[in-house]
């Protein structure tokens, strides 16, 4: 079988000796196959992906109805209706023979062989190709609104949701929302105000982080060119996470936040490349939208305790000091217009203190007042 030289990991996935080996455990097979391996050992990455193509294929689609999968399919093939060769594999679907082949094939006509990076672990590749492959079929049947007007424009969601839409971006969005989640997908850049629904989540797909919300405001970025993408509260509260079968499953299994939660002034930069999120404050936190007598800054002789409440009040974010070390300072000042940050410099000049912004968090240093 000198042929299996050439293939690819979507070769070995539709091949039935393959799949016999893989998903029954054949006797002649399972000899055939580790010998062709022992013998063929450049190829056991190969082997080993289309194995996981294999699996992860069987399990998504074990779980999906055949009623499902025609739904889907049919709408799939209604978008790629010009595309002969597309048309034919997606019948081929439904003859158990031809399936894997088949769902390979629709996999790389539709988007390449986007699962082949060397840099995913076996679990986490397995995963991926069939989410991979399910958004562009769920993907086919939502609307689509590009701006390349110049200046940003306003779109309003079924759900009475705002989503402002900047220049050179891209948004999708399903006609109606499902019974128990709301999902967009995001290319660019948008600012949300999402309409409260604590039993219907509110996800946001840009790129490889996904932004979930049950009611607030927040800009998110997605930038191609750096490879990262940011997230930013100005309302409410949200969760970030990265993009994997594992993380969605978990989160849409339940509707309270959990994970990296975000507030008011803060913001979190996802890097795509190394994985890593890094959450801080805005450059310029704003004050929340309080009444107006909650937003004076007026102090006279007040201890420092209050002080710092007022401000986490105010802005939304964290003070942390030593109660113990801090109990003998106390504040007399006026302050109004000046941003977060020159306030701090301000009260901690005035009690010979100084912070630091770590993890969103203010950390005030003092070693007390006399």
């Amino acid at each position: 079988m000198q042929h299996y030289k050439n293939f690819k990991p979507e070769d070995f996935a539709s091949d039935a000796s393959f799949r016999r080996w893989v998903l029954e455990g054949n006797d002649y097979d399972t000899i055939f196959w580790e010998n062709w391996i022992d013998n063929n050992p450049d190829k056991s990455e190969d082997v080993e992906n289309g194995k996981n193509v294999l699996l992860s294929i069987t399990n998504a689609f074990n779980q999906i109805s055949e009623d499902e999968i025609e739904e889907e399919l049919g709408k799939l093939e209604f978008k790629l209706d010009e595309k002969d060769e597309v048309q034919s594999k997606l019948r081929s679907l439904f003859n158990p023979k031809r399936f894997f082949y088949a769902a390979a094939s629709i996999a790389m006509l539709l988007g390449g062989f986007w699962w082949f990076s060397p840099h995913k672990g076996s679990a986490e590749y397995g995963n991926d190709i069939f989410q991979t492959l399910a958004t562009k079929i769920i993907k086919s049947d939502l609307i689509e609104q590009e701006n390349h007007s110049g200046h940003q424009i306003a779109i309003t969601l079924t759900d009475g949701s705002t989503v402002i839409l900047q220049n050179e971006s891209k948004i999708s969005y399903p006609k109606t929302f499902a019974k128990e989640k709301r999902e967009v997908y995001l290319e660019g850049e948008a600012f949300f105000e999402i309409a409260k629904d604590p039993r219907k989540p509110f996800y946001v797909f840009a790129n490889d982080l996904v932004t979930k919300v049950l009611g607030t405001s927040f800009l998110v970025q997605s930038d191609k060119t750096t490879n990262k993408v940011k997230v930013v509260v100005k309302t409410g509260r949200v969760s970030v996470f990265e993009r994997t079968a594992e993380n969605l499953n978990k989160q849409q299994a339940q509707t309270q936040l959990e994970g990296l939660v975000l507030t008011p002034n803060q913001q979190v930069v996802f890097d795509e490349v190394d994985k890593r999120m890094l959450r801080s404050t805005v450059e310029k936190p704003e004050i929340l939208g309080l009444p107006i007598q909650k937003n004076l800054f007026e102090f006279n002789h007040t201890p420092i305790g209050e002080v710092f409440a007022k401000l986490e009040e105010s802005y939304g974010l964290k003070v942390v000091f030593d109660k113990d070390v801090m109990k003998e300072c106390y504040l007399t000042a006026s302050l109004s217009d000046e941003p977060l940050f020159e306030k701090l410099l301000l009260i901690c000049k005035t009690i010979d203190a100084r912070y630091e912004v770590i993890d969103a968090q203010i950390i005030i240093y003092s070693k007390g007042c006399i």
